[in-house]
């Protein structure tokens, strides 16, 4: 008897062709369209019914069963509230990290097990590999980066069969199955991060932030900003001080709503080459002292290498070479190679 696959399906090209690929593989496939979210925001109408009725239209086009999860209310309150409190707090955090952790390899991953799936499958540009994440073959679209927190557990209850693929060998194959989605434009993800700007978002969920001073490198006050809260470490755009040499964003003081500016490239408040993490989560386990292994400080940054020193809940990544921008609250994942270890969040 066929493995039962329950595959989540966006309505974008990606997790059309993964539920085409593994159907044509022989497993018992159904689709299944996760409701994250749906409220509407200034400027932007939520595509969710729209991406809804793609999805639905693959399902058919495949002759696989088709239904919908609501999670709107645990992804507002794991992912939406988790994202605010961090920005409130003075940190840039990443909520596609969140998402997964919290919402596709946790919560969609036990109701579907729940409803008498064997494994899940996604559309992520990635490889999984007897309960270890690789990263995937299309260098320039792996998206091992997000999914750092996921467990072993879940891996080995989970697919990505496009991880194997190049973007534009997925683009074919929609076409060579005849796929609705096949010309569909790449989504920009959850509503609040793609078409609308996270300040905007922001401003819809807090309302207006108490104006501050702007201070550069030598004491001066340069300009008013209009909530520190929107500035993350390494900005360039929107700080409208203007006249001479951009400005480069290097810290910030919450309690005094102050934004440190500076612009000195080589100003040592914008590069580091010592990271402190917190919040680790290893995958397989934890990492060896003294060996050299791969950091990424961000999506698609490129890796450096680097040494790792554990200790308990928190660790000291030593690079090879200067980093820009380390930004709290983004997260720094660790590779051996294109195994991903895990990683933690910079502090």
């Amino acid at each position: 008897m066929s493995k039962k696959v329950y595959v989540g399906m966006s309505g974008g090209v990606d997790s059309s062709v993964t539920a085409a690929l593994l159907k044509e593989q022989g497993y018992d496939v159904t689709g299944v369209y996760m409701k994250n979210w749906s409220k509407d925001l200034p400027g932007m109408v939520c595509p969710w019914k729209e991406d809804y009725q793609d999805a639905k239209r693959v399902a058919v086009q495949l002759g696989i069963p088709f239904k919908m999860y609501d999670f709107e209310a645990e992804y507002r309150q794991k992912v939406v509230e988790y994202m605010v409190a961090e920005y409130v707090a003075g940190r840039t955090p990443n909520p596609d990290v969140m998402c997964n952790q919290e919402v596709k390899f946790k919560l969609f991953l036990e109701t579907c097990l729940e409803d008498g799936a064997d494994m899940i499958a996604t559309g992520h540009y990635s490889r999984v590999k007897d309960g270890q994440l690789l990263t995937g073959v299309d260098t320039n679209k792996d998206q091992s980066y997000f999914l750092y927190r996921v467990t072993e557990d879940a891996l080995r209850h989970s697919l990505m069969p496009i991880g194997e693929y190049e973007k534009p060998a997925v683009r074919e194959l929609a076409r060579k199955f005849g796929l609705a989605t096949a010309e569909k434009k790449d989504s920009q993800g959850i509503c609040f991060v793609g078409k609308v700007g996270i300040k905007d978002f922001l401003l819809v969920e807090l309302g207006e932030q108490p104006h501050g001073v702007i201070i550069d490198q030598i004491g001066k006050t340069i300009g008013e900003h209009d909530g520190a809260i929107f500035y993350t470490i390494g900005q360039r755009h929107g700080l409208d001080v203007g006249g001479g040499l951009p400005y480069y964003v290097v810290g910030k003081d919450m309690a005094k709503n102050e934004v440190y500016v500076t612009t000195q490239l080589d100003d040592n408040r914008l590069w580091k080459k010592d990271l402190q993490l917190t919040d680790l989560h290893w995958i397989n386990q934890a990492p060896k002292a003294g060996k050299t292994y791969q950091v990424r400080t961000r999506y698609r940054a490129a890796p450096i290498d680097c040494t790792i020193d554990v200790s308990g809940t928190s660790a000291v990544v030593k690079l090879s070479e200067e980093a820009r921008a380390i930004t709290p609250g983004q997260s720094a994942v660790l590779y051996d190679g294109k195994h991903c270890l895990g990683g933690g969040i910079v502090i």
